[in-house]
């Protein structure tokens, strides 16, 4: 795709980590010019390790609430991101019969880092770091016209 996608969905496997940071990078990059949702296979709880990492670039994920493809309001999108195996194999299936593009970049789960608060906030502040960059290189900022 050389052009922006009208509509993007990033899925991960419960719509707790992965997926909300990358809506809300994407959202942040081309607001309005970019319809993004972001969805769970399963249902997860939010992740307060996130709200803070987002919170650290002037993201507030503080009223993320995690949902499953079942309660997305539209289910076709130009392009679906799926961000775990479990996502991947999922969107796969739902998206057998339609013209909907699906990539699946591989991305760590912060979440299985164990260790001291600060060495878990290392890795979400990697993992938000990682999906930061592949975003503006996937989707790149528009170029402000010349005049």
């Amino acid at each position: 795709m050389s052009e922006l996608p009208a509509s993007v969905l990033f899925v991960c496997s419960m719509n707790a980590i992965r997926s909300p940071i990358a809506e809300a990078l994407l959202k942040a990059l081309h607001g309005k010019r970019v319809f993004v949702q972001s969805a769970g296979v399963r249902r997860g709880a939010r992740d307060p390790l996130v709200v803070e990492v987002m919170d650290e670039i002037g993201l507030d994920l503080s009223g993320h609430r995690p949902k499953t493809l079942d309660d997305l309001d539209d289910s076709f999108f130009d392009l679906v991101v799926t961000l775990s195996p479990e996502a991947h194999h999922r969107a796969l299936e739902l998206t057998s019969a339609s013209a909907c593009e699906v990539e699946f970049w591989r991305v760590p789960d912060p979440s299985l880092v164990e260790g001291s608060r600060e060495q878990r906030l290392a890795a979400y502040r990697s993992l938000r770091d990682h999906l930061q960059a592949r975003i503006r290189d996937r989707f790149p900022p528009l170029a402000a016209p010349t005049l």
